[in-house]
């Protein structure tokens, strides 16, 4: 799994709160934290692709 932020980000935060260890608040976006997302965390990342509020979260 990989994972992408688009520029809709508004930076809420969201997706650090809900997955920290992946999720991180850069200057103008959030940003990911690793290249490849490791298994144990997939559910995590998907919840907050899924929560996110303006859908700017890619997974692939």
């Amino acid at each position: 799994m990989k994972v992408t932020i688009t520029d809709e980000c508004t930076l809420c935060g969201l997706c650090e709160d809900t997955c920290a260890e992946v999720f991180t608040m850069g200057d103008e976006k959030a940003e990911v934290k690793v290249d490849v997302i490791p298994p144990e965390l997939e559910d995590k990342v998907k919840e907050a692709a899924e929560g996110c509020p303006v859908e700017a979260i890619t997974i692939e």
